[in-house]
């Protein structure tokens, strides 16, 4: 099973992805290391990506994906995974039962708060408005409420994988 946590920046895919690696014991990627770092400089400056620039990184990200796939691994990847189209990229391959995507939200007031409250390498706060913009919610991701803790938030992922039937109890770290 691959689970992709997936939402704008600020929502706290890397925080939930890696608390959610802890209590799985499964690997966790940040698809934010794929990026060149030409795109790096961009989101530093402020300037949003265009699909063009996205191509390759999420190319990347999907052949890491595979890899996954192809060693019968459990991964759990932070991917922004803004537009349907990206996410259809992502899952070419895989059959319905080996990804998942979760759709991370909150209100962007919250969002904005929390990208304030960071310090990331390269994404700036200000390209916040062009993710929201770019944002087409998933139809068929499961979603997550993030306003309250990021462990509130790996227990309600914990609890759908287990309904799902792709994660034990025991399987679990406590």
């Amino acid at each position: 099973m691959i689970v992709v946590l997936m939402g704008v920046s600020g929502v706290g895919k890397t925080t939930i992805g890696k608390l959610l690696a802890t209590r799985t014991g499964w690997k966790f990627e940040d698809a934010d290391d794929y990026h060149s770092e030409e795109n790096r400089r961009k989101m530093a400056a402020g300037i949003p990506l265009t699909d063009a620039d996205r191509k390759p990184w999420l190319n990347a990200v999907h052949e890491r994906m595979l890899q996954y796939q192809q060693q019968s691994e459990h991964a759990i990847f932070a991917c922004s995974a803004l537009k349907q189209q990206y996410r259809d990229l992502l899952s070419a391959c895989f059959a319905n039962n080996e990804l998942r995507f979760i759709y991370l939200y909150a209100p962007s007031a919250l969002i904005r708060e929390r990208m304030n409250a960071r310090h990331h390498p390269y994404m700036n706060p200000d390209l916040l408005d062009s993710q929201l913009a770019t944002l087409e919610p998933p139809s068929d991701a499961w979603s997550v409420s993030v306003d309250g803790s990021p462990k509130e938030a790996v227990e309600e992922i914990l609890s759908r994988l287990r309904e799902a039937g792709v994660l034990t109890s025991a399987a679990e770290r406590q």
